[in-house]
C-alpha cells in the first residue's frame, strides 16, 4: 500500500488504481496522492451528474432547470426573486439566467414581472405549476442521490461530508456567524497561500496567509501582521479554516488561543490571542464578509 493508493490491498481496485499504476511506472519520482483524490472526485461527479440528469429528464427538466426551481422555492420571497439575486445565488451571468428563466417561463413554471423598485431589473416567481412540479421532482431527486450513495453507511457518509465541507469551504470562503470571538483577520486558504508565496519567491508552506489585520482587533493586539502565515493553533496544524475554527472552539473556555506563524522565509513567531468575550462578538460580519467564491475567510 502507498500514500498515493491507500486501501488498494484491502478490496477490489477501481479505474483510478489502474491509472495510478500506469503513472507510477512511467514517473516513479512523482507523488501521485493528489491524483488519487482529484481523479476519483471527477469520475464520481460525471457518474452522479449523468444519473441525476436522467432523473430530471423524466419530468422534462435538466439539472440547470432544477437548480433554478430549487433556488426560487428556497428563497420564496413575496413578490418574486430579483433576477440579480438569482445571478448571485446561482453564480451565473445575466444572459445565462435570462435564458433559464425564459425556458421555464415558456413552460408556465415561472412568471416574470418588472421590478417596481428598479425597472431595469425583473422579479421571477414560481407559478402554481412550477411549485407543483418542484414538489413532484424533489422526492425523486433525493431518492436518486440516496441510491447513488447506498454503498456508504451513515457514519461513512458523515465522515465524507466533513471532509468535503472542509475542502469546499476553502474555495468558497467564509465569515463567522452568530456569537464568535472576532479575531479581526482576513485569511487566504492554503492553496492560495502557496500561490502567493511562490509568486514572491518564498518556499512552499502550508497554512493560512494573513491578508488583512483590522486595527484595534484581537489579532493586532497579539502582534499578528499582514503577510504572516498561520501554521498552528492550539497545537493543531492549520491546513484549513475548519481547523482554525476547531482550535478557537477548543480554546474558548480557557480564554486564550496559542498561535504559531511564519513571518517571511523562516522567522517563526508565537503569539497568544485573547478570546475572552468582547463587545461585537455576537454581531454578524456584515460588510466584512468576503465575496462568495473568493476563498477569503473573515473572522
Amino acid at each position: 500500500m502507498s500514500a498515493s493508493n491507500p486501501g488498494a490491498d484491502d478490496g477490489p481496485r477501481d479505474s483510478v488504481d489502474r491509472l495510478l499504476a500506469g503513472w507510477a511506472a512511467a514517473r516513479p519520482d512523482l507523488d501521485l496522492s493528489p491524483v488519487a483524490v482529484i481523479a476519483r472526485l471527477g469520475r464520481l461527479g460525471r457518474i452522479f451528474g449523468a444519473e441525476l440528469e436522467a432523473t430530471f429528464a423524466e419530468y422534462g427538466l435538466n439539472g440547470a432547470d432544477f437548480a433554478t426551481l430549487v433556488t426560487l422555492r428556497r428563497l420564496d420571497q413575496p413578490g418574486g426573486v430579483s433576477q440579480r439575486q438569482l445571478m448571485r445565488e446561482l453564480n451565473l451571468s445575466s444572459g445565462t439566467v435570462s435564458t433559464r428563466v425564459d425556458r421555464l417561463g415558456d413552460r408556465g413554471l415561472v412568471s416574470r414581472a418588472v421590478d417596481p423598485a428598479d425597472r431595469r431589473n425583473s422579479l421571477v416567481t414560481l407559478t402554481a405549476a412550477g411549485r407543483a412540479l418542484f414538489d413532484e421532482v424533489t422526492p425523486a431527486h433525493i431518492e436518486t442521490e440516496n441510491r447513488l450513495l447506498s454503498a456508504l453507511g451513515e457514519d461513512q457518509r458523515g465522515e465524507l461530508v466533513c471532509l468535503l465541507r472542509t475542502l469546499l469551504v476553502s474555495f468558497e470562503g467564509s465569515a463567522g456567524e452568530g456569537t464568535f470571538p472576532r479575531l479581526g483577520l482576513r485569511l487566504a486558504p492554503a492553496h492560495l497561500t502557496l500561490d502567493a508565496r511562490r509568486a514572491v519567491g518564498l518556499s512552499d508552506l502550508v497554512g493560512l496567509l494573513v491578508r488583512e489585520v483590522q486595527p484595534g482587533s484581537r489579532a493586532e493586539r497579539a502582534g499578528i501582521r499582514t503577510g504572516d502565515v498561520l501554521v498552528r493553533a492550539a497545537k493543531r496544524g492549520l491546513r484549513s479554516i475548519t481547523a482554525l475554527y476547531a482550535a478557537i472552539a477548543g480554546s474558548a473556555a480557557a480564554g486564550a488561543l496559542s498561535m504559531e506563524m511564519m513571518r517571511g522565509e523562516n522567522t517563526s513567531v508565537e503569539v497568544t490571542i485573547d478570546l475572552r468575550p468582547q463587545p461585537g462578538d455576537d454581531l454578524a460580519p456584515g460588510n466584512t464578509a468576503p465575496p462568495a467564491g473568493t476563498g477569503a475567510h473573515t473572522l
